[in-house]
């Protein structure tokens, strides 16, 4: 009967683990297209736009799938833009992609929390249905015996609960430090163009050229 209660509470725990892994892989393969691209693409940037403001754009219309790009097309787009307006437009727009940056935290956090719980839940269960065919007075021979094997598979809920959860917090800590890293970035680049953009003292609609 144990095992059955066991198997039980372990489904959604299974559940958990494969929606986990199906997201780490995602955010994985996202922050690595942005490690691999990221800082040398804002460079090239950065240097054309002191040369060619329209090829600069034109270069960022091509990468539009990394977010600094979408982040510094918003803002060159504007038609004649004070250098207030520009640094606006910087900021909405980072703002605008920290939700892509964050994709799936709640998730984690979700599954961090609830995993545990859950394995302890079914452990719980396993152990009152274990004492409740212990008899008073029998406390050796093969119901005993039957009944020790019955917490042994009971904590293998509490166990497979903490095991998820602590794989997906492993990967979820790594991907906040990534977005932190990831934010002071985007601030330090948007800085670097706001500078080039004062310095130019352009307010040409680059994308209607």
């Amino acid at each position: 009967m144990n095992w059955i209660i066991t198997s039980i509470w372990l489904l959604p725990l299974l559940g958990f683990s494969i929606l986990a892994v199906a997201l780490i892989i995602e955010r994985i393969a996202f922050w690595v297209r942005i490690g691999k691209r990221g800082d040398r693409f804002v460079r090239e940037v950065l240097a054309l736009y002191k040369r060619s403001p329209k090829g600069a754009f034109a270069l960022l219309e091509q990468n539009t799938d990394l977010p600094i790009a979408r982040i510094f097309i918003a803002a060159l787009e504007l038609e004649y833009a004070t250098p207030e307006e520009f640094r606006l437009a910087l900021e909405s727009a980072a703002q605008a992609e920290i939700p892509l940056l964050k994709r799936f935290n709640t998730v984690f956090d979700t599954i961090i929390s609830l995993a545990p719980l859950l394995g302890l839940l079914g452990t719980i269960l396993g152990l009152i249905t274990s004492f409740a065919s212990l008899q008073l007075g029998d406390v050796s021979g093969t119901n005993a015996q039957g009944v020790t094997g019955g917490i042994s598979e009971a904590l293998t809920s509490t166990a497979a609960g903490l095991v998820v959860a602590i794989f997906t917090l492993m990967f979820a800590n790594t991907f906040r430090g990534l977005y932190i890293r990831q934010i002071a970035r985007i601030q330090e680049y948007g800085g670097q163009l706001e500078l080039l953009y004062r310095r130019r003292g352009d307010g040409v609609p680059y994308a209607s050229s």
